[in-house]
């Protein structure tokens, strides 16, 4: 690391602060010293209601997206239970069948864009900065905004919920069963403004997490260096980009032909209803990896640990998810088959959906030859993980079925393509984040899980939910057909809905039991330590929890695999205690976008309000367009502008003094 030199010229600086007179000093900060309790002052979140409003700090916002996206799982599961009791027997009216229509639609609207990707946000908030070696996520109040309109959209598409005014026409939402004509409550505008509001939330996130990768890498950490984590999550966020503005689109369209009297989506006055159909799975269908790739990132990290080596194809796994995502936006006419479109299509579309298989198959390999090659150690992330990986070949394999145009006629809306689903969307993505909690449940709090509890919990919930789900293939191939409301005694069915019924509340109390141990470690859970998993990457090198700043100076990366670079061959040395100092006020060190080379010093913004009021304030524009007070509407128009410009009015620099040299250890390059 010899090419890396003591300083480095006076950079740039953003936020239109002035440019730094001076060169950036490395070094080291001991612990408790003076430097380090400045660098705990500059960085900690004022203490208080206000805090807790203001604050920008990444690892409080994931937290935050981590709970507030389980809420919502457990909301959505009781949903489920009760889906389940009115099909667990046949002529069953525990609901009438309004209430089920709206029954599954919350469901499914809930698990796919409540939990499945803001759960998966809430790790890559926390993690991201502490694996890449940087202080914070690179646009802080972005991340901070991205929260609030996350939090309130969801609070937004539940409101009219214990009205009975909830949306109706299922989370596909088709046209024209979801048009003025046969849909006339205010269900269906509630889902239209409130999937453009939470678009508006992902599209910012997505931007924060893809300029984050770009600048904010320790020095060093070239892009063949970070996590699959980071690869999974910022390949999910680029698909994002690019697919969220169809969904938005397409929902303020049927939100102006509902309320505003265009016609996109009306047939008679020469609208397209196909067109809904196209411009949502243009999206909806790039979304499903967008909550399986950061998942699998998980995996991919965690689970080397536990097979004491690293992962066997680091860049055909990295190379795969990128792939996995570009295939996945060709692929979205797969929904369509059944909708008559032409043969050549089929063709095209049906081959891309097969192929897809490939990538995903390069990442399955890679998993099991990294056990197979490892010595495992079974604790229970490592069950989470293993168990990961027999539920994805298994929906993996029901996709590929799906692909072939013949057989998906025959499976097209029957229960078959739902437990494709579930395999997919809840084993693929609730198992990694289970196992991921339990993995990194010491960092977030400094204690341990409790390994008795974690086992039990992990096989109830992997029984339970094979017992749910597996039958509806069963099912599916019976012929039963997807949001049913009821069924006859003599269809056929009555076993496998029985069974599913039962699985589904053996993997409640799974679930159950994942809180009552999580609860329970929070305060009688054993003391961590900083690296309990002995795990190779940055975020295990700092104190559990990590201090407000995360890193007292910024570490110097040589390989992949930081903490292991003793055991593994070769002659990195990466140095995670003397690096750039970072200490006239909140700090940030941006890199070059392929080799990471320190390159500009970027002043971090303070805690703020803003971005909670503005993020109030746009929902509230949503609100008023709802009840189409447009009087009320404009008013909240013009409170966001005052937002967005107390949002880029310049910034005094606060703590702008010279550290003490006492507490700072100036010493020759290793």
């Amino acid at each position: 690391m010899s090419d890396h030199p003591d300083t480095f010229p006076p950079p740039a600086c953003v936020d239109d602060a002035p440019p730094l007179a001076r060169t950036i000093r490395m070094g080291t900060v001991e612990a408790g010293s003076e430097a380090e309790r400045r660098l705990h002052d500059l960085w900690e979140t004022e203490p208080g209601l206000k805090g807790w409003f203001a604050t920008v700090d990444h690892k409080s916002i994931g937290l935050r997206y981590l709970v507030t996206a389980f809420a919502f799982l457990i909301a959505g599961g009781i949903e489920a239970l009760i889906i389940r009791l009115q099909l667990a027997r046949p002529n069953q009216h525990l609901l009438t069948p309004e209430q089920y229509n709206q029954l599954f639609t919350m469901h499914g609207l809930t698990m796919i864009f409540l939990y499945a990707l803001p759960v998966l946000s809430g790790f890559s908030n926390y993690l991201w900065p502490l694996a890449l070696g940087a202080r914070d996520m690179a646009f802080p109040r972005l991340n901070a905004l991205s929260y609030w309109i996350f939090l309130f959209a969801g609070l937004f598409l539940y409101a009219s919920f214990p009205l009975g005014e909830a949306p109706n026409a299922g989370w596909f939402n088709y046209t024209p069963l979801s048009g003025l004509q046969y849909n006339t409550g205010p269900n269906i505008d509630v889902y239209a403004l409130g999937m453009v509001l939470l678009g508006i939330s992902t599209t910012v996130g997505s931007m924060n997490f893809v300029v984050t990768f770009l600048r904010m890498r320790a020095p060093g950490m070239s892009i063949d260096r970070v996590p699959v984590l980071v690869w999974g999550t910022l390949t999910a966020s680029g698909g994002n980009l690019l697919a969220v503005p169809s969904v938005s689109l397409a929902f303020l369209m049927l939100w102006l032909d509902r309320r505003i009297g265009t016609h996109f989506f009306d047939v008679l006055n020469g609208g397209r209803s196909l067109l809904w159909q196209h411009l949502f799975w243009i999206f909806a269908h790039p979304w499903v990896y967008a909550v399986v790739l950061p998942a699998m990132g998980i995996v991919s990290d965690a689970l080397p640990v536990f097979c004491r080596r690293p992962l066997v194809g680091y860049v055909p796994v990295a190379l795969s998810t990128v792939a996995t995502m570009v295939v996945g936006f060709v692929v979205w006419i797969h929904h369509m088959f059944a909708t008559g479109i032409a043969p050549l299509a089929l063709s095209f579309f049906g081959s891309a959906s097969m192929i897809i298989a490939i990538p995903s198959a390069v990442a399955t390999f890679a998993w099991i030859a990294t056990i197979w090659t490892g010595r495992p150690v079974f604790r229970v992330p490592f069950l989470y993980f293993a168990g990961f990986v027999f539920l994805f070949v298994i929906g993996g394999l029901s996709g590929v079925l799906t692909a072939a145009v013949p057989l998906d006629w025959q499976l097209t809306d029957t229960y078959f393509v739902v437990a494709h689903l579930h395999y997919v969307l809840l084993g693929i993505n609730v198992f990694p984040v289970i196992g991921g909690i339990y993995f990194w449940f010491p960092k977030f709090t400094g204690r341990m899980t409790h390994e008795a509890l974690g086992r039990i919990a992990f096989w109830i919930l992997f029984v339970g939910f094979n017992v749910a789900f597996f039958p509806m293939h069963i099912a599916g191939l019976l012929g039963m057909p997807r949001r049913i409301y009821t069924y006859a005694p003599d269809m056929g069915w009555n076993t496998v809905n029985m069974i599913t019924s039962i699985g589904a509340f053996v993997f409640a109390l799974g679930v159950l039991l994942f809180m009552i141990d999580v609860a329970y470690s929070l305060k009688r859970g054993a003391l961590a330590g900083d690296n309990p998993w002995d795990a190779p990457t940055l975020e295990w090198s700092i104190a559990s929890p990590p201090p407000p700043y995360n890193f007292a100076v910024a570490p110097l990366v040589a390989s992949r695999h930081p903490l292991w670079e003793d055991r593994l061959d070769g002659e990195a040395r990466s140095e995670l205690k003397y690096g750039y100092l970072l200490d006239h006020g909140r700090e940030a060190l941006g890199t070059t976008v392929a080799d990471a080379a320190p390159d500009v010093l970027l002043k971090m913004p303070e805690d703020t309000m803003v971005p909670f009021w503005l993020g109030l304030s746009t929902t509230l524009i949503f609100c008023g367009l709802a009840f189409q007070s447009w009087w009320f509407t404009a008013l909240m128009v013009f409170a966001s502008g005052a937002c967005i410009a107390a949002w880029l009015w310049p910034q005094r620099e606060l703590g702008q003094r010279e550290p003490s040299s006492s507490s700072l250890h100036s010493e020759a390059q290793p």
